[in-house]
């Protein structure tokens, strides 16, 4: 769902399911067998969620939220992959919400492109969705490694280094 507009400028739909599919591809998972939902939203719509959900109530770039958990038990373990519900009916991973002005300054701020900068966040949402976090190191340091292959899988340079 685009609730903003600006999103248009990046063809965040397309992009999203680029992203999202790469994500999958990379996990062994068959894009077909799942479904994510995904909301464009503004600074103010993100920021109202992130009161509601994190009790956060400031705008950030992007939000997450897994249909179930699925994280590792161990520090930097792999989570359990989510299984297809059946065939033909796509299993529900989660949603995600990305805001478009902090996706905007962010980008501005660091030289990137647009494109590849939100690209960046939708990978990272979908690993959530995946049960992968970056709250304990050894989670993060598998998290941003993932994330840093499948973003160069697609052309992307390391949104790590500067």
């Amino acid at each position: 769902m685009i609730e903003d507009q600006r999103w248009d400028e990046v063809a965040l739909p397309a992009l999203a399911e680029r992203a999202a599919r790469a994500v999958l591809a990379a996990r062994g998972l068959a894009a077909e067998a799942f479904e994510i939902s995904l909301l464009g939203c503004d600074d103010a719509r993100i920021a109202a969620l992130n009161a509601d959900f994190r009790d956060k109530p400031r705008p950030t770039n992007v939000l997450s939220w897994p249909s179930e958990e699925r994280a590792a038990e161990d520090e930097g373990g792999e989570p359990e992959p989510p299984e297809p519900f059946a065939p033909g009916i796509p299993e529900g991973l989660g949603d995600i919400a990305i805001a478009y002005e902090t996706c905007a300054r962010e980008a501005a701020e660091a030289g990137k492109p647009m494109a590849d900068h939100v690209t960046h966040l939708i990978v990272h949402g979908v690993l959530h969705l995946l049960g992968f976090d970056h709250i304990r190191e050894g989670d993060a340091e598998l998290m941003e490694k993932i994330e840093v292959e499948v973003l160069a899988g697609m052309g992307i340079v390391n949104p790590y280094e500067e």
